[in-house]
Order: structure tokens, then C-alpha cells, then sequence
């Protein structure tokens, strides 16, 4: 098992620093069909990834990626009204067909999933996208890497025993330092190659800082989600892992958080 999970992290990771490298219509295209993935996973728990809900779900992820590629999101409030009313159509004239719950999930999951992967392909895009995404797999893998370390070292205090019995206080906090520090060393030695912000180190720091608390929150979410309907995984597409929510959960909520602060601190007073 150990050695499953060992060499399908190594394959996921090559296949990430490829793409992300790459970026562009490749990583835009991955990202796409992770999204929709991602999405039947988190359909399947609820039941809807083949029903009508989950559908409509699938179409208005499909679209919204057409309007990021397309530079179209001043449209985007449009479509999320537009979901919500042929969610709620199919809910009334399908009654009781569908639960209240399903509904929901159906409108969640392009919140959830679909939009927030976007960003990594819109922080890709930003000045200095080369560097600054790495940020957002520093503030999620990252940070995970450093919490497991600490919390198996010194970690004695349950953050959420009756969630995620395995995570301490000592492990967020080492993992919320570690990102940290981690963000200040990747700004020092790419330092040269940044241009559009100014201090990159303390502004690396303070992103990684960040990105670790939101990661580890979306992790633990996941994991909510998980033990509400009693699954072990999403998914078992990446052996030794899970699927695809498995493995991104957390990165599914640093993306957004490095994309929104690296556009304040380049277009704010961090700007050169």
C-alpha cells in the first residue's frame, strides 16, 4: 500500500510540475477535465452525478470555463442565477424526486470545485504566474508536509478529535509556520525573477501563511463532507489516494486565496 501510494504521488507530482510549467491550453485543459471530475466525485455522494441536478452541474462547469478562457466573467453572475433557477425548476416539477440536499450539493459543487480549481489557471496567468502559482502547492502540500512532521513529533491537543482525530494544534500551527517559511525561502531564491511585487520575501511569507490556514480548513471540510456519509474516499482514480477531491482538497481553497492576494500586493502598495 505504502508503495502504491509512494509512486503514484510521484507520478501526480511530475505530472503537476509538467503541466503547471507548461501552463497555458495544457494546464487549462487539465484543470477542465480535473474540475468536472472532481465534480462527478462530489456528485456521487449525494447520488445525483447521473441525475438531471448533477447534469446541469456538469453544463454550467463546462461554460464557466469557456467564459475564463474567453475573458467573459463580468457574464459570471448571469450563469450562477441562471443554475440556480433550472435547479430549482428541476426541483419543483420533479417533486419529490429530488431532496433539498441534492440541490444544493448540485449548486455547490461549481462553487466548490470547479471555479475555485480555475484559479490556479488564473494565477498562472497574472505577471509572474510562472512563480506565484507554486505558492498555492506550497500553502496546500506544503504545509500538509510540515504539519504531519510536527504534529507527529510533538502533537498532543486535538484540534478536531471527532473529525480528524490525527490532526493537533501543534501540527496546524507547525504547518501555518512551516508555509511560511517555505513562501520567504521560495521568494529568496526566485527573488530575481519576480517583478511586479515589492518584497516578495514578506509578501511570500504572508501568502504561504495564509494559504496554510484556508488549506487546512478545506481539508478538514472534505473530510466533513466524508464522514456525514460515511465514504473513506471520493474517489479511487489516483491509486493509493483517492480521487481527485481526495487529493486536491485543500489546494481547491489555496488557489483562490493566491490569486486575490497576489493581485492586492501587485496592484496595491507591495507594487514596485
Amino acid at each position: 500500500m505504502f508503495r502504491t501510494r509512494l509512486l503514484s504521488g510521484i507520478i501526480l507530482l511530475l505530472i503537476t510540475l509538467s503541466v503547471v510549467i507548461w501552463g497555458g491550453n495544457i494546464l487549462f485543459a487539465t484543470l477542465f477535465v480535473i474540475s468536472l471530475i472532481g465534480m462527478m466525485e462530489l456528485y456521487r455522494v449525494v447520488n445525483i452525478n447521473k441525475a438531471f441536478p448533477g447534469i446541469l452541474g456538469y453544463v454550467a462547469g463546462i461554460i464557466y470555463y469557456l467564459m475564463v478562457y474567453f475573458r467573459m466573467q463580468q457574464f459570471n453572475l448571469m450563469l450562477f442565477i441562471l443554475f440556480l433557477m433550472l435547479l430549482m425548476f428541476a426541483y419543483v416539477f420533479g417533486f419529490p424526486k429530488y431532496k433539498t440536499e441534492q440541490i444544493a450539493v448540485s449548486f455547490l459543487g461549481l462553487f466548490y470545485v470547479s471555479i475555485m480549481l480555475s484559479y490556479i489557471y488564473q494565477v498562472r496567468m497574472l505577471k509572474d504566474g510562472i512563480i506565484l502559482v507554486w505558492l498555492i502547492f506550497i500553502g496546500a502540500w506544503g504545509s500538509d508536509t510540515c504539519a504531519y512532521c510536527v504534529g507527529m513529533l510533538i502533537g498532543k491537543h486535538k484540534v478536531a478529535p471527532k473529525l480528524s482525530p490525527k490532526k493537533s494544534i501543534e501540527g496546524c500551527i507547525g504547518g501555518f509556520l512551516g508555509a511560511a517559511l517555505l513562501g520567504f525561502l521560495f521568494a529568496t531564491i526566485f527573488r530575481e525573477r519576480i517583478h511586479g511585487i515589492q518584497n516578495p520575501q514578506l509578501a511570500f511569507a504572508i501568502i504561504g501563511a495564509a494559504s496554510s490556514i484556508i488549506s487546512q480548513i478545506g481539508d478538514l471540510a472534505a473530510s466533513a463532507i466524508k464522514r456525514n456519509h460515511e465514504i473513506k474516499d471520493y474517489g479511487k482514480l489516483i491509486p493509493g489516494h483517492g480521487g481527485v477531491m481526495d487529493r486536491f482538497d485543500s489546494i481547491i481553497f489555496t488557489a483562490p486565496v493566491v490569486y486575490f492576494l497576489a493581485t492586492l500586493m501587485e496592484f496595491g502598495p507591495w507594487k514596485h
